[in-house]
């Protein structure tokens, strides 16, 4: 592998609201066992990698999330060079995009309407919904801001919440059910065994199918074209699985050192595979 060049592209921090560390410590960590392994990184932030000259020899693993960012590496894919998770990947984690492919899928999703927000006089209420509280989520990338994923109550203040959209630039929002029951997070790496979930809050835990909540994330995972990452599901009180949103490449936090280990060893075997090696 001494003539490939790996490059790690770091995730800006803008699109790491609250995880700021545990982003970096994943990242950092991977590159630890990647070191083990005997490959060496360089190590670029997302702002960098417009400018980066970049040849078809070298392996991009990236947390990367913005638009241009994602643009570049779409670019560098058919350059042909490999990058987990790629920028299709990426760009296909924007909710509007998300809400279609993971529905394509089969994958239980909530109920979702994606509107405009320069035209807030839409005809489109809670009435929609037939739910007194609905989830107004911007539609591209994940959280930055904290109302950038809110729940509301009333028309007048989803219309609102969508004209501030629209002022700070975001074109498009996502209207989504909400759904009663326990949150549940959960990571793998598709293409191993790996896989950890645990109930993030809630008081009933009902009990539910895991082998279908890991069919769920094999889906997503192949729909999204996902090698890394994580999501949010809700477990009704009957035990049925909703998945609310998929994350790619997520800070693993609660299970760190085994995943850095897992995602490292990954990374070193596509790039061997996907260069014949």
């Amino acid at each position: 592998m001494n003539q490939r060049q790996f490059i790690g592209i770091k995730r800006d921090q803008i699109y790491s609201p609250n995880h700021i560390i545990n982003d970096n410590l994943i990242f950092q960590k991977i590159i630890d066992e990647l070191n083990k392994i005997g490959v060496k990184s360089k190590v670029y932030s997302e702002n960098e990698i417009n400018s980066l000259t970049i040849s078809n020899s070298e392996v991009i693993f990236s947390m990367a999330r913005g638009e241009k960012a994602g643009n570049r590496l779409l670019n560098l894919a058919d350059d042909g060079l490999l990058i987990i998770n790629s920028g299709r990947a990426v760009l296909n984690c924007y909710r509007v995009n998300m809400i279609k492919l993971l529905q394509d899928a089969g994958v239980n999703f909530p109920f979702s309407r994606v509107v405009t927000t320069e035209n807030t006089n839409i005809n489109y209420s809670l009435d929609d919904f037939n739910s007194h509280k609905i989830w107004i989520k911007r539609g591209d990338v994940h959280a930055v801001h904290r109302e950038d994923v809110s729940l509301v109550y009333s028309n007048e203040e989803m219309t609102n919440l969508l004209k501030e959209f629209s002022t700070r630039g975001i074109k498009e929002a996502v209207l989504q059910e909400h759904l009663d029951g326990d949150v549940v997070k959960f990571y793998c790496v598709k293409d191993t065994s790996f896989f950890y979930w645990y109930y993030l809050n809630g008081k009933n835990h009902a009990k539910f199918d895991l082998d279908e909540l890991k069919k769920y994330a094999t889906n997503s995972a192949r729909a999204l074209g996902l090698e890394i990452l994580g999501g949010d599901a809700i477990i009704s009180p009957e035990g049925q699985i909703s998945i609310i949103d998929v994350n790619d490449w997520p800070s693993f936090a609660p299970i760190r050192d085994e995943a850095s280990k897992i995602i490292a060893y990954t990374i070193y075997k596509k790039a061997k595979k996907f260069y014949n090696l």
